[in-house]
């Protein structure tokens, strides 16, 4: 007799979501599974985003449930939430660090806010964050965001998100804006960021080098205006090397950045 295995450490079970009369999500099931890295590929205004905000109720579903290791999250009181919430790590897809704190502050406040720890311990916490990702605190402490570069900012608000060691660290769009070096150095912390420990990642991005470097598993939405209605929105499941040739025209052609009969449509439009 074997154990049953874990219930997913994050779910969405036929979740779907609209704004007004805009539908974003429809009936989309998505487990993931503590310690692997998904990334999630697709057009603009497919739903990407919207999924990590739905993931980590930050948004609630229009319907369907989403579940945070096998229970239900609808049910929680903002107590409960609150403390939940905790495990995961965010980093914004333009690092949204508070322009008026400086990089100490920004890594340090959800410290200050959440945990009873010394100021002591916590600088000593900002200090491994910012070394993890390759920042030394003596020479970012006192700067403010304005005065970093657009790959600073990534970095620094890696470093914040990681500061209260999550289960789970969402990524949105976490190279977008910046030069292919740079990029790649976000990728490795990635990746470094699951080497630390047992941490859940999900990555949403158009980038292919990302795609090819962090993931374990890639789902790629799909607008629903362009599918009928009863097609699935996940139109593609599996390797990233795999999506390079899948059969599925629009998923080969979406991860190759050929425009194909996609821009015979928008020339139709």
């Amino acid at each position: 007799m074997t154990d049953n295995p874990p219930p997913p450490i994050v779910e969405l079970c036929q979740v779907s979501r609209s704004f007004g009369d805009q539908a974003v999500l429809r009936d989309v099931t998505l487990p993931v599974q503590r310690g692997e890295t998904l990334v999630i590929i697709g057009e603009s205004g497919c739903g990407k985003s919207v999924t990590l905000k739905l993931l980590m109720r930050l948004m609630e579903p229009s319907t369907g449930q989403v579940f945070w290791s096998g229970r239900p999250i609808a049910p929680l009181s903002d107590r409960e939430l609150s403390r939940e919430r905790l495990k995961f790590g965010y980093l914004f897809q333009m690092a949204a660090l508070f322009d008026s704190l400086t990089v100490y502050e920004n890594v340090a406040f959800g410290l200050r806010q959440n945990t009873r720890q010394s100021e002591e311990q916590i600088r000593n916490t900002v200090r491994d964050r910012l070394r993890d990702v390759g920042l030394s605190l003596d020479l970012v402490e006192h700067k403010k965001p304005a005065q970093l570069s657009g790959g600073m900012k990534k970095r620094v608000g890696l470093a914040r998100a990681m500061a209260l060691d999550p289960d789970v660290v969402l990524y949105d769009e976490p190279t977008t804006g910046l030069d292919p070096i740079m990029s790649d150095v976000i990728n490795e912390l990635i990746l470094h960021t699951r080497q630390r420990g047992d941490v859940t990642s999900i990555v949403v991005t158009h980038d292919m080098n990302t795609v090819r470097k962090v993931a374990d598993r890639v789902v790629m939405f799909y607008p629903l205006s362009r599918l009928g209605p009863n097609d699935a929105q996940i139109i593609y499941e599996g390797t990233a090397e795999a999506a390079f040739d899948s059969p599925d025209r629009r998923v080969s052609q979406f991860v190759r950045g050929e425009a194909g009969e996609r821009m015979m449509e928008l020339a139709a439009a």
